[in-house]
């Protein structure tokens, strides 16, 4: 099969595309480290018992990412994407204070 330059271009345009996108799904779907400037705005804590009760007087024992409306998760699974943190990985027994128990 012959290629023209402008199918050449035209395919070779199309694969860094997609491995550019591939690489930036990838890199949305990394773990929400506390240092992270909207996990620190938003208290998030790897672990819910770790909460500061002064800061997030909201909290309760048992509040926890895996019993949140926004994990994405099945039940059992140690992280899982969150709606909150841009569909990055958070920790089931974590906790932030946009928590909203699930329905």
């Amino acid at each position: 099969m012959k290629f023209s330059r402008r199918s050449f271009m035209l395919v070779t345009a199309g694969l860094a595309s997609s491995l550019i996108l591939e690489r930036n799904v990838a890199a949305q779907t990394g773990p929400v480290l506390e240092s992270d400037a909207n996990a620190q705005a938003l208290g998030y804590k790897t672990d819910a018992s770790k909460v500061d009760h002064a800061k997030y007087a909201n909290y309760q024992v048992g509040q926890a990412c895996a019993n949140c409306q926004f994990f994405q998760g099945k039940a059992g699974d140690a992280t899982a994407p969150c709606t909150i943190f841009a569909g990055k990985q958070v920790n089931a027994k974590g906790w932030c204070s946009a928590y909203v128990k699930k329905a």
